[in-house]
């Protein structure tokens, strides 16, 4: 018996993502899966959000939502109310809107997003 709209399967990797959007220190790698976008966050030391991906989104802080696995690196994260934290590999964070992060130290930052990943790195309308 035959359902319409179920589920299928799909078998895919970042090695061949279906966008990469690209920006300075950084790169995210989206992949469309399921009826969800998931992506891969890579940022290279030096990166910060408000410097390097700011001018693109047109906003104070980032807007979009993440729940993240934190896959390698450090990551500095200061939300808008002053709360701080490290992420680092092996790390969960569940972030709402308005939030700056940079990396820590040497090591690139990597993180699998299962949230945010659609809007990411996009100019806002």
């Amino acid at each position: 018996m035959s359902v319409q709209g179920a589920h299928q399967t799909e078998h895919k990797r970042f090695a061949h993502p279906d966008e990469t959007r690209e920006f300075p220190h950084g790169r995210a790698e989206i992949l469309l899966i399921g009826d969800s976008q998931i992506g891969r966050m890579t940022f290279e030391p030096g990166w910060r959000w408000s410097n390097d991906v700011k001018p693109i989104a047109g906003t104070d802080s980032c807007e979009a939502p993440h729940f993240q696995y934190h896959v390698s690196g450090r990551l500095a994260i200061r939300m808008d109310d002053g709360t701080e934290l490290v992420a680092e590999a092996g790390d969960i964070t569940s972030l709402p809107s308005g939030h700056d992060a940079w990396v820590i130290g040497d090591e690139p930052v990597v993180v699998v997003d299962w949230y945010g990943a659609s809007n990411y790195a996009r100019a806002s309308s």
